[in-house]
């Protein structure tokens, strides 16, 4: 019998903390890189309306997260995460204060000591545990009045949605350790219109049929996707040609995603092994940029992500051991 979702949510002045405990119905690598990995953050950190721009993030100890929470109008708050300890798939700790641009922290507003800690359950629901602690009580009852625990569970509604959406796919995907080559692409809403049309071109089938948004079990303790974005395209792939898969998705606003030319195509490697893996990326990304550096996902497999020199944007994917 599946659990009830739990969160706890509990203000202790005496000893200045905010506890927080929540469970996901997803295991603990896919939840863990929800809370480390820039573009998933970005995806739920910020209550809706507004959403989370990222400046950089580089999750090590010494480490910092900058980035900007973005409202309706186009007003912002800028913000970062320094990270002080981390043990990978258990718990990361540090704090996080107001800023500007440039990370220079607004000594007038309230900073925030994190201690997080995850772990799993039966291998298929992970517990959270937060622990924020405060200077002063001042601080404290500043957070609470700025409407922290709403907007907290605002977002967590978010996370939520896109680790339901994961899960999902993970399941229903089989994968190995065999090495191939792919195109990554994302759509704003048309992906299905743009696959069917390349299904034309190729003449082949899709592999294990489209999936859609609609298809991930809706909780109903969160707001139901509109009609639109629940007929949009989860994940989508076709072989074109000598083996190579085409892969889309669509990346609707709705759900904080900005889809433009230079951001919605990768080429995918899948190399066999993780030395092959870091070869390749190792020399592909010399003199580019890495938005992601190899390490392991949610979905079991060892992920980079980097723009070469010349603005080509690539992925590695290995599943192999």
């Amino acid at each position: 019998m599946k659990k009830a979702i739990l969160f706890d949510f509990l203000v202790d002045k005496e000893y200045l903390k905010i506890n927080v405990t929540r469970s996901f119905d997803a295991p603990l690598d896919l939840v863990w890189a929800a809370w480390t990995d820039p573009e998933i953050l970005d995806l739920w950190w910020a209550p809706k309306p507004w959403k989370t721009e990222t400046k950089y993030l580089n999750f090590k100890e010494g480490g910092k997260w900058l980035y900007n929470m973005v409202g309706p109008d186009g007003e912002g708050q800028w913000c970062f995460f320094e990270y002080k300890k981390i043990i990978p798939l258990q718990r990361y700790s540090g704090y996080d204060a107001f800023c500007d641009e440039e990370a220079v922290a607004d000594q007038t507003k309230p900073r925030v000591d994190w201690e997080n800690q995850f772990r799993e359950e039966n291998g298929e629901r992970t517990i959270v545990e937060i622990e924020m602690a405060f200077e002063n009580l001042s601080d404290l009852e500043t957070i609470i009045q700025m409407g922290f625990k709403e907007g907290f569970s605002m977002a967590i509604g978010n996370l939520d949605e896109y680790i339901k959406a994961q899960f999902y796919l993970r399941k229903q995907k089989k994968t190995d350790s065999k090495s191939r080559v792919s195109t990554y692409i994302n759509f704003p809403g048309n992906t299905e219109e743009a696959f069917n049309f390349y299904k034309s071109v190729f003449r082949t089938e899709f592999i294990g049929g489209i999936q859609r948004f609609e298809q991930v079990p809706h909780d109903p303790g969160q707001p139901p996707l509109s009609e639109t974005v629940k007929r949009m395209v989860l994940h989508v792939e076709l072989p074109i040609l000598s083996g190579h898969i085409l892969m889309g998705t669509d990346a609707p606003k709705e759900m904080g995603f900005s889809v433009a030319i230079g951001n919605n195509m990768h080429i995918q490697l899948e190399p066999e092994t993780r030395e092959e893996t870091e070869r390749i990326f190792n020399a592909l990304s010399e003199g580019g940029k890495v938005s992601m550096g190899l390490q392991d996902m949610f979905w079991g497999a060892y992920f980079g992500s980097f723009t070469d020199r010349y603005g080509i944007n690539w992925m590695l994917n290995c599943h192999g051991k």
